[in-house]
């Protein structure tokens, strides 16, 4: 092979919309969600080893804490499907630099398994469209379609059906970043424990944020996020409310926790109010730090 290495960035991401519907026969919800990826990237570095020496894998950079440096690494299961789907005989080490939060609700695991995708892709020649990398991202995940995209998008089902949305504009978060995850599962049981004397409807797309989307109207974009799994964050880790609080006092255009948290976003005018509400978040003493970021941006792509 003529190319031994390569480096591939990805984005992470936050739901502007994530509305569930009732736990289906298979244990799965059928969702709508409206992703965006964002300015905060991992950066997944393939290498090819000697013959017979296998996949191994490090992890770097400033959020490594409680990513597995194992075969159970999104990114190591999406190179061993890979190897399985398209009968390669792969050795390679596998170097993640971290700066996309763990557990965040922002999909950091999905994002390393895309770009582990697209790395195998690149360095074997494998000449594969982004339908054949779908196909093989929504069997490592519901997220991990949409990395491989990136921009702004609409998932249906299980989240992994994607369309892009018709959005213009650019927009400004700050992100209130916590030291400790939450388990995506155990949200999702909380949800359907919180709601189990509801009646709960089929998800429905948030036409009025398709529509703030599409008139880049941060303001009204901020007025209609929605996220059907906030309620369970904030039940398992009541401090959630208070961040919320905090950020709108200090003038964010509107907030809610990311995914299945307990990132929590904050949508904010522009590059300037957003630097105003990340100090004014730290010295709150309210969340351990904040980061700045913006969107949307592509997904998996190779550095060259």
């Amino acid at each position: 092979m003529p190319v031994k290495s390569v480096t591939v960035r990805v984005p992470a991401k936050v739901n502007l919309q994530l509305s569930v519907g009732p736990r289906e026969s298979d244990g799965f919800h059928n969702l709508i969600t409206v992703f965006q990826a964002i300015s905060i990237f991992d950066d997944v570095t393939v290498t090819c080893g000697p013959p017979k020496s296998g996949v191994s894998i490090s992890i770097t950079g400033d959020q490594i804490h409680g990513v597995p440096a194992d075969d159970s690494n999104l990114a190591m299961k999406a190179i061993a499907l890979m190897a399985k789907e398209y009968d390669l005989e792969i050795d390679a080490h596998v170097e993640i630099k971290k700066s996309i939060p763990v557990a965040g609700g922002m999909a950091g695991g999905s994002a390393d398994a895309a770009a582990a995708i697209v790395a195998i892709d690149y360095l074997y020649s494998l000449g594969m469209n982004r339908e054949e990398m779908a196909e093989i991202a929504a069997q490592l995940g519901t997220d991990v379609p949409f990395m491989l995209s990136g921009g702004t998008a609409i998932g249906t089902g299980h989240g992994d059906d994607l369309t892009a949305a018709l959005s213009r504009g650019t927009y400004h978060w700050v992100l209130a970043l916590s030291s400790i995850g939450l388990s995506t599962p155990a949200v999702y049981n909380e949800c359907d424990r919180l709601r189990s004397e509801s009646e709960i409807a089929e998800p429905q797309t948030n036409e009025q944020l398709m529509q703030a989307l599409l008139a880049a109207d941060p303001k009204a974009v901020g007025e209609h996020l929605v996220n059907d799994l906030q309620a369970a964050a904030c039940s398992l880790r009541p401090a959630l409310r208070l961040v919320l609080d905090v950020g709108q006092e200090y003038g964010a255009l509107g907030a809610l926790v990311s995914g299945s948290g307990p990132t929590v976003a904050f949508l904010v005018t522009d590059e300037e109010a957003g630097l105003d509400l990340a100090v004014a978040l730290t010295a709150s003493g309210v969340v351990g730090s904040a980061a700045r970021a913006y969107g949307p941006v592509a997904g998996a792509k190779v550095l060259t």
